[in-house]
């Protein structure tokens, strides 16, 4: 069972991509959605409430507004809010993976080269797009202000360094139907490389 890992910026188009991949019958494994509901476990909750204080937690959930705006301002919460949930989100996909019937599967994850996740994967799958898209589409999508965009977008590494690491790189500026078109042949690609 082969590993591809998918990444890209905030506001990128790279769960958009983890869809088109899925429609062509490929497990997806999302990172950020398996690390937000592991978040709630008792084991990763008592680190976070140590780290962030109760308002970490409202109502039995999890505070993401309050915590963003602590992570994003103080790289060393960041990093340590990482190394809390990292390595339950990497016990939890060698779980999964156990269970899957596929040449390959995905790994959807936005810090997938800065967290170094990228060195188990086989290849991977860079998505990139104009920084003015992405934070059009992260403000539409969330409610967001282009300060909040931007302070996530400061936190990620540039586009520039993710590239020299990527396998493939998918440009997402245009219409859907140009990048499923690119998906299909990099997912053709692949079958050739592991099927």
């Amino acid at each position: 069972m082969k590993t591809v890992g998918l990444t890209g910026g905030i506001g990128s188009g790279k769960t958009t991509v983890a869809r088109m991949f899925k429609n062509l019958g490929v497990p997806i494994y999302i990172a950020d959605d398996e690390a937000k509901k592991l978040m709630h476990s008792i084991k990763i909750k008592k680190y976070i409430i140590a780290l962030f204080g109760a308002k970490a937690y409202q109502e039995n959930k999890l505070n993401r507004t309050y915590i963003a705006s602590k992570v994003f301002k103080d790289k060393r919460l960041l990093d340590e809010l990482n190394q809390i949930v990292h390595p339950e989100v990497a016990n939890h996909f060698k779980n999964w993976l156990k269970k899957q019937k596929a040449p390959y599967v995905i790994k959807e994850a936005a810090i997938l080269f800065e967290n170094g996740s990228y060195k188990q994967c086989d290849k991977t799958i860079l998505v990139i797009s104009n920084k003015q898209k992405r934070i059009e589409r992260v403000v539409k999508r969330d409610h967001s202000t282009t300060k909040k965009v931007l302070d996530v977008i400061e936190n990620q590494w540039p586009d520039e360094k993710k590239i020299t690491l990527a396998d493939f790189v998918l440009e997402n500026n245009s219409d859907l139907d140009t990048l499923n078109t690119k998906v299909c042949a990099i997912h053709e690609d692949l079958i050739k490389l592991y099927a």
